[in-house]
């Protein structure tokens, strides 16, 4: 069964609610105008000298020292929440998150599933990072031998941990870059060839903002006139090829066309999947290349004996497909399937109504006769969904389908046809890692509240107040740096731009209702279970934040009650 939060984490909060109401009470004080004045032992700091001009009667040290007061007072708000920051988070409660957990955009009661579905590669079949490193080094090949690039580009190595998932490319000017769910770039993220952008210039160059207009960004499937979203596990080479021969035509003083470039990059990684190349290095060796194969047959197996159908979707070519799951499942995989159709051409599988299915023999080859039955245990090439559903009747909410690519697998199905979805996001056991240490704990908790101090206390206005509001502007850009650094040095984490979810996490909440880093997370819940989605809190609700708590945006008596909420 699912792993749930430690029986100890409600009763250690509830132990932590006197004294953090009491320095919540305290940090309430903090505020200009408190939520309530007659709290025990309130007395408001002096006001800032700009709200009450100087009379006739005021001094010049009188100014001074009222200054200097706010000064002492800001300092004090800042070193008590500290020090609940400190106390607030024990040690041993940061590692509370299970990275083997599935996580739910929205309601999904397994036991209303009757049929599941899944994509092959990166659903089914998790690949080691040294498919990547292959066809990184012969799309560099391919560049070099056939579009006469030159050579000193082969001396590039693959860098698996340069870029992450659901980047966007601009093509004219060469800039990878993160982008959030409001369309902004996050400034530090963005790079041309190896090297960091500075903000000036990526700011100057989309004409004084960092904001992307909708027309430029992608169309439904992440392409758009000018900008390219990878969302695909298999694009990271090719962010990393784009990124080396940037870097090399910038440091070798070459003039060319970043359209070119993209173009004859996209060419060569195609070369590579078109030929069958990555086939036939992962056929010759399954063992290293496939990854938690074994776990594969118990999900299948277990699904099965329950009473579920199953089938699978893929671009794959049968051959290849069949080799992998013979490794991971047995000779006899196919007959767990009720439906396998191979090479789909997704996602136009997902619209084109006119492509007809073709029947494949037991050795792969292509039958001449017309399709106008799916048979359980046949192999299908092509189709489309339109025909699919006309002959299995599989509609609506009673689906489940499983894919690694937010457009191509899930898109179409969840928006057109109201299947539910669940997507498959390997980088999730990585980040929630992360997450889980006290230095990302303590680091986000206290920037939090340190995010929550600069905002209620700007009113004091003053020159040393303004000081005091720099140094901490300046730590809180600096905290953000840190957790970011925490993920990826270069672009931080696949899910966030700092406090905004970035454009690849708004798309996963839109196309899919679970997500999870392996279909073998399904091992961990019955067949009937049912996940629910945390209510997420809008801005103008209660969360239970530090910098809400703790800066007089929440009345303390409510906290005993939501200790309970988790």
């Amino acid at each position: 069964m699912a792993t749930r939060l430690p029986k100890s984490l409600s009763a250690l909060l509830q132990l932590k609610t006197a004294k953090f109401s009491t320095a919540a009470s305290l940090c309430t004080k903090a505020v200009d105008v408190p939520l309530d004045r007659n709290v025990s032992g309130y007395k408001k700091p002096a006001p800032s000298p700009a709200d009450h001009p100087a009379d006739s009667c005021t001094t010049g040290k009188a100014i001074a020292t009222a200054t200097s007061e706010n000064k002492t007072y800001l300092w004090g708000r800042y070193n008590e929440m500290k020090k609940l920051v400190h106390e607030l988070i024990p040690p041993g409660i940061c590692n509370i998150l299970n990275p083997a957990n599935i996580y739910s955009n929205n309601e999904v009661k397994l036991g209303n599933i009757e049929i599941y579905g899944f994509d092959y590669d990166y659903t089914l079949a998790q690949y080691s990072s040294s498919v990547h490193t292959m066809i990184f080094d012969t799309a560099r090949e391919i560049l070099v031998d056939q579009y006469k690039y030159p050579e000193g580009i082969k001396e590039y190595a693959y860098q698996p941990n340069f870029a992450i998932r659901g980047l966007h490319y601009d093509v004219r000017k060469g800039y990878l870059m993160k982008i959030d769910a409001f369309h902004y770039v996050q400034l530090g993220t963005v790079y041309r060839g190896l090297s960091p952008v500075p903000d000036e210039e990526v700011v100057q160059m989309y004409e004084g903002t960092q904001h992307i207009p909708l027309h430029q960004m992608s169309d439904f499937y992440g392409k758009g006139p000018t900008m390219k979203q990878f969302m695909d596990i298999f694009s990271l080479p090719e962010m990393a090829l784009l990124s080396c021969v940037n870097d090399y035509f910038i440091n070798h003083s070459i003039e060319y066309d970043p359209i070119h470039l993209f173009k004859d990059v996209s060419d060569a990684i195609s070369t590579v999947h078109i030929k069958g190349m990555m086939y036939d290095w992962i056929e010759n060796d399954l063992e290293n290349c496939i990854l938690h194969g074994d776990e594969i047959y118990a999900v299948l197996n277990r699904l099965v004996n329950n009473g579920k159908k199953l089938f699978l979707i893929t671009n794959s070519p049968f051959n290849f497909v069949d080799k992998g799951m013979k490794y991971m499942v047995g000779d006899d995989w196919r007959d767990l399937f009720d439906l396998v159709i191979v090479q789909a051409d997704k996602p136009s599988f997902f619209t084109d109504k006119c492509k007809p299915f073709r029947r494949l023999d037991d050795t792969g080859t292509l039958q001449w006769d017309k399709v106008s039955t799916l048979e359980k245990g046949k192999m299908y090439k092509q189709g489309n969904l339109f025909d699919f559903l006309r002959l299995t009747g599989w509609r609506g909410s009673k689906v489940l389908y499983f894919g690694d690519h937010l457009y191509s697998d899930l898109a179409d199905l969840m928006l057109r046809h109201g299947w539910r979805t669940g997507a498959i996001v390997p980088e999730l056991k990585t980040e929630i890692g992360i997450i889980n240490t006290e230095q990302f704990t303590h680091g986000l908790t206290w920037l939090q509240a340190l995010t929550g101090l600069l905002e209620r206390l700007q009113v004091y206005q003053d020159e040393d107040s303004m000081q005091v509001l720099q140094e901490w502007i300046n730590e809180r850009h600096e905290l953000m740096s840190l957790t970011k650094n925490l993920f990826n040095p270069q672009f931080g984490s696949i899910f966030r731009t700092h406090h905004n979810p970035t454009y690849f996490s708004r798309r996963l909440c839109r196309f899919s209702d679970i997500y999870m880093s392996s279909v073998s997370c399904l091992l961990n819940y019955d067949t009937t279970y049912t996940f629910y989605p945390r209510r997420t809190p809008l801005q103008h609700e209660a969360p239970l934040w530090m910098d809400q708590l703790c800066t007089g945006c929440m009345k303390t008596p409510f906290l005993e009650e939501m200790v309970h909420i988790r």
